[in-house]
């Protein structure tokens, strides 16, 4: 397989797990203070929302490149 249609299938696949999960979400601890046997910690949350056209068109961009892997062979 052409490495072009490859990444077009590595699109296609992000493109709809994008389209399928609008946003991810993680927690991020750090140590504020150490004292002895005493930890003082701080978390926060991230997240990061994935628009729904960003996974269209990284889909319709895969489609394309995998039509033009198969072309070019």
């Amino acid at each position: 397989m052409k490495p072009i249609a490859t990444l077009g299938i590595v699109l296609i696949v992000l493109g709809i797990a994008g389209l399928f999960f609008s946003r991810v979400s993680w927690t991020e601890t750090d140590q504020v203070a150490k004292i002895g046997p005493l930890e003082i910690n701080s978390q926060e949350n991230h997240t990061v929302w994935i628009p729904t056209a960003a996974g269209i068109a990284a889909v319709l961009a895969g489609v394309g490149l995998v039509f033009a892997g198969k072309r070019t062979a």
